[in-house]
């Protein structure tokens, strides 16, 4: 099963919100729900949130 806990925490973290994301970074609306109801994602997308948040993947998800 996927989480992305480990990404609200760093987004906590660095003081970035999801508003942040959708309107300064253009990610998707559906994409951030996508990521609140652990659904996955693009490798695409992953990459992109480490580039916002400068982390590596295992900052953004983990598996359970």
């Amino acid at each position: 099963m996927i989480s992305y806990t480990p990404l609200w925490n760093t987004m906590n973290e660095k003081g970035i919100t999801t508003y942040t994301l959708i309107n300064k970074h253009n990610i998707n609306p559906r994409t951030i729900n996508n990521l609140k109801h652990n659904k996955s994602i693009t490798m695409d997308t992953l990459e992109k949130l480490c580039t916002i948040l400068d982390c590596s993947p295992n900052d953004v998800v983990s598996f359970l």
